[in-house]
């Protein structure tokens, strides 16, 4: 009788090339993302050695880490490491015959936004790339993950990967959400529960009622923070919302093909009675928008929540770190989270700046203002997602607000382009990470949903959207 598998499981045992005994396996790799940052040191690896990119085809690239997103993005970058990583990752895929899309495409965008909006994510594929939040594609029945330097070169050489292989972890998100509770919560949650590291060494498999309910793009967003608890991958079994999201996207088959595929990709979800090595559940029924308020994104709290004090933790590794994270943050212990007062407010990033998280946004700020004391910015996830949004006229809808309405890239996530928040400004951000400087030296990050980032613009503080 054949042994009952995990979705993982299946994945895996498919892109075996080789299990040296003791040894990682070999992978292989069905599709590899490149951005300008992690890969100028992989390119240049293969020259120095003769070698040449073995599947071009099956490689494409985008600049969305350096570039800024106003009206000079086309224009030379100012910063010289910036502007020679922009410079290299064109030359190189000239070169190498790699698909570029490059700042003046309209198929340009973040690297995780791109890949499933234009159909090259799809289920029951390995998909690597030399950025931490590829899990983000996991959303769609897929393994993928990040990679470091010398592993973007080894799969440019070769398409496969030398992997140890993980463990699973089921993760089951029991009852529905309530009015107001976002994707975004729900992983806040799981990473507040078991921590920074709860994940390490496993493959996170998403199930349960609210997980099935949720639309790709939160589907996405949980995905995409696997990463933060650790994960090696987070996954979710594909289904008709799956396949109506996809259906129609320029690299998505067609026709019978189209058919045939759905028939396959419906075989990837884990069989009844497959064993995981771990089990984790969290409860949805009573889920709140969740606030972080720390420096990393653990030290998350429910909305209604004060601030913590690090007398609250036996630990004294964790209440030294809670005492760390109050200092660099400047808060003081039983602040409500609701009083913390904020000076700019970033709706963007590879975890929330899809369209139906501008959408979301947008139902909250219409017919309002953006306090006095916030500077508030929306950078969408990709150049063809403005142009819908432009479409819908939500662009009106945030600059009649006081919302900056700017063009697509990885923006104020990560201090590497010159959309960064200064020393002592707090910013309500629905990017990924809040650890110390991560928006720019001396900044201080709350990671939120877009509708909680939306209606703290409007207030000048966190406020809880179930009572908007």
């Amino acid at each position: 009788m054949q042994k009952k598998r995990t979705m993982f499981e299946k994945l895996w045992d498919k892109h075996i090339v080789s299990e040296p005994k003791d040894q990682p396996a070999i992978i292989y790799i069905d599709l590899h993302l490149v951005h300008e940052v992690t890969s100028p040191q992989a390119f240049e690896g293969l020259r120095m050695t003769g070698r040449k990119v073995r599947r071009p085809d099956l490689t494409i690239a985008t600049v969305d880490h350096n570039i800024t997103t106003d009206e000079t993005r086309t224009e030379e970058i100012k910063d010289e490491i910036a502007r020679k990583q922009v410079e290299t990752i064109r030359d190189n895929c000239k070169t190498n015959d790699i698909t570029l899309f490059d700042v003046w495409d309209k198929e340009q965008g973040i690297v995780h936004v791109i890949g499933p909006e234009q159909g090259y994510t799809q289920p029951g594929m390995t998909i690597v790339c030399g950025d931490s939040h590829t899990s983000t594609h996991g959303a769609f029945g897929s393994l993928a993950f990040g990679i470091g330097t010398s592993e973007v070169e080894h799969v440019l050489a070769t398409q496969t990967l030398r992997q140890r292989k993980p463990k699973t972890m089921k993760v089951e998100f029991k009852g529905a959400l309530q009015k107001g509770v976002t994707a975004k919560d729900m992983v806040l949650k799981l990473i507040g529960q078991i921590g920074t590291a709860g994940g390490t060494g496993y493959v996170m498999e998403y199930t349960g009622k609210a997980i099935e309910d949720l639309s790709m793009e939160g589907r996405m967003t949980i995905c995409n923070m696997s990463i933060e608890g650790g994960a090696r991958a987070g996954m979710i079994a594909p289904d008709k919302i799956t396949y109506d999201w996809m259906k129609g996207r320029n690299k998505v088959p067609k026709g019978d093909d189209w058919i045939k595929s759905i028939k396959e990709w419906d075989l990837l979800k884990t069989d009844d009675g497959a064993v995981y090595d771990s089990y984790i559940e969290v409860d949805c029924e009573n889920l709140e928008p969740f606030v972080s308020w720390g420096t990393n994104p653990s030290q998350v709290l429910p909305i209604s929540s004060s601030i913590p004090s690090p007398d609250d933790y036996d630990q004294v590794i964790e209440s030294q770190s809670c005492a760390n994270a109050l200092a660099y943050m400047g808060l003081n212990p039983g602040t409500k989270i609701e009083d913390i007062k904020l000076d700019r407010v970033f709706i963007g990033s590879c975890t929330n700046a899809r369209i139906t998280d501008l959408r979301s946004a947008a139902k909250i700020v219409e017919g309002k203002k953006v306090n006095s004391n916030v500077r508030a910015q929306i950078m969408p996830g990709s150049t063809i997602t403005k142009i819908q949004a432009e479409k819908e006229g939500l662009d009106e809808i945030f600059k009649a607000s006081g919302f900056e309405w700017r063009e697509s890239g990885c923006s104020m996530c990560l201090g590497m382009n010159p959309d960064i928040i200064a020393p002592g400004e707090r910013c309500a951000s629905t990017s990924n990470r809040n650890f110390e400087g991560r928006q720019g030296k001396g900044g201080r990050t709350h990671l939120v949903s877009p509708e909680m980032a939306a209606a703290a613009a409007i207030e000048g503080h966190f406020v809880d959207v179930r009572e908007w």
